[in-house]
């Protein structure tokens, strides 16, 4: 699959079920579920233990709303960074949520997410 080649539109189609997957295992504390999708590079530096740190010390972690939105898209080399603005229903105010996404074994994984 040749990600880059794809529309901003047929990205955001593909982004969207993830981030969302991400959100919904983010508030559950569901590190199975949260790392599903991650390539094998981001696997290795996404411990369990780690990851339950976050959530236990960053309120806006484990309280994201479904409330969001699509910013855009960034292709670059091999990966498509796409942009969102997220909400929390803990803490007031926007965040910016940054999904990477690139392909590894002709699958979409997640080579990168994090909330600013």
């Amino acid at each position: 699959m040749d990600l880059i080649s794809k529309t901003d539109e047929e990205i955001r189609e593909i982004a969207e079920p993830l981030w969302n997957d991400l959100i919904r295992h983010s508030n559950n504390k569901d590190y199975g579920g949260f790392t599903k999708d991650f390539s094998k590079s981001m696997l290795m530096g996404a411990s369990e233990v780690e990851l339950g740190k976050q959530w236990a010390n960053n309120k806006v972690l484990s309280n994201l709303s479904d409330d969001k939105e699509y910013l855009g898209c960034l292709k670059r080399n091999q990966h498509v960074t796409v942009l969102y603005k997220q909400k929390s229903n803990e803490v007031e105010g926007d965040f910016l949520g940054r999904l990477v996404l690139g392909v590894e074994e002709e699958k979409v994984k997640i080579f990168g997410a994090t909330i600013f």
